[in-house]
């Protein structure tokens, strides 16, 4: 951990980035004047970020009741409007 503080990160990150270095050393040497423009980037990876599902507010609500009656807190909101059923999800008046 030390290591990489000082020299950078190891493993798939540093080597896409090496590869990519390499790639764009090597098309800069051999494609002339178009290959100037070239950046780093246009050789690294987009790696794709998986999409995170949405979650309605009455289950946030849900769990952070949930939470909060586990770790013993206690429900001071005082308005029943919100607070949650029997299954400990929020009721809809």
């Amino acid at each position: 951990m030390a290591y990489e503080q000082v020299a950078g990160p190891l493993g798939p990150v540093r080597q896409d980035l090496a590869a990519a270095t390499i790639a764009l050393t090597v098309a800069r040497v051999m494609g002339g004047k178009k290959a100037k423009r070239l950046k780093l980037a246009d050789f690294l990876p987009a790696w794709a970020q998986p999409e995170k599902a949405e979650q309605a507010w009455e289950d946030m609500l849900a769990a952070v009741v949930a939470i909060n009656k586990q770790m013993g807190g206690e429900d001071r909101r005082g308005d029943d409007r919100d607070s949650p059923g029997e299954d400990g999800r929020a009721r809809r008046d």
